[in-house]
């Protein structure tokens, strides 16, 4: 079969559901990168259920979340997810230098792309998930991955501009919760003016505070790092050359014709044609269980 064209971002398993025509659960879904280990998000909403009846209000959210990045809360600003975040981010500031290839987003969304402007680097690098050097520089960090290939919840630079997406490391894309760490209080202040009211949903400043204070980033980046080598191992026997990773996801650049053939099992993954590789493919690394149904899914795949 053929996969769904892709959209611009992933997360296209309901179109593969429906081509197959089975349940959007029996799909396997990497084209999304989201973390394989973390805890039943679905169970914790079911408890804050009621907090729909209300308007949202942040503050706790806002305060759980500047402990756990180890900053003030006046310097944090929550979020409808890290694509808000970047969009607040490039209003603001307009002009800005991206090192192609690297997420579309920050290109969409600035009104200009000038050499010298702020330097905007996702961290780890999206899509070929490898660290930035300690000593390399950006104005604007893109940390949606970090806590996930580090441990940590950010790198700290306290000069720069840091968003980040909760929603990636507790797997609930849906939910829709990131933020954006700003170097002062001031440009936070201007962030949030720009912001629309009660942006941050109600379940989501309902279920932040706990899902921040219980989350364990060193044994999900550990667990992490064991489940990306045994996809490496299954694409390497599949013949397929990988770049090197450290976050959850794996880039393949030569990988014509695997998206169909991964497909067909109800495996999707990520068409890198949106970072300007042709024929590549992204690949979330998945739970165990799911490890071994691409191992099941990728024979007989020849390129």
């Amino acid at each position: 079969m053929t996969a769904p064209h892709p959209g611009p971002h992933g997360g296209d398993g309901a179109q593969l559901a429906a081509a197959l025509g089975v349940s959007i659960e029996d799909v396997l879904d990497l084209s999304m990168s989201l973390n394989p280990c973390a805890p039943d998000v679905a169970a914790l909403v079911r408890e804050h259920a009621s907090s729909v009846r209300r308007y949202p209000d942040p503050s706790a959210a806002t305060g759980a979340v500047a402990r756990v990045l180890g900053a003030e809360p006046e310097r944090v600003v929550l979020t409808n997810g890290g694509a808000e975040a970047i969009a607040l981010v490039a209003t603001e500031c307009p002009v800005g230098r991206v090192d192609d290839p690297d997420f579309a987003l920050y290109a969409r969304h600035l009104e200009r792309i000038d050499p010298k402007g702020l330097r905007w680097r996702s961290n780890p690098h999206n899509p070929t998930g490898a660290l930035a050097r300690e000593d390399e520089h950006a104005q604007v960090w893109d940390e949606a991955f970090y806590p996930l290939a580090t441990g940590c919840w950010t790198r700290g630079d306290r000069d720069a501009i840091t968003v980040g997406s909760l929603t990636k490391v507790f797997a609930c894309p849906g939910l829709r919760a990131g933020y954006v760490l700003a170097p002062d209080a001031d440009f936070a202040d201007r962030i949030r003016a720009r912001q629309p009211r009660w942006s941050l949903n109600g379940l989501a400043c309902a279920v932040v505070p706990e899902l921040v204070e219980n989350a364990d980033l060193a044994t999900w980046s550990t667990e992490i790092a064991r489940l990306r080598s045994e996809l490496l191992a299954v694409l390497s026997g599949a013949g397929l050359e990988t770049d090197p990773s450290d976050a959850p996801y794996v880039l393949v650049r030569r990988a014509a014709g695997l998206r169909d053939h991964l497909a067909a099992s109800g495996v999707l993954v990520r068409d890198t044609a949106s970072f300007g590789i042709a024929d590549g493919v992204r690949i979330a690394v998945p739970d165990r269980d799911g490890v071994a149904r691409v191992a099941v899914s990728i024979e007989g795949f020849t390129r």
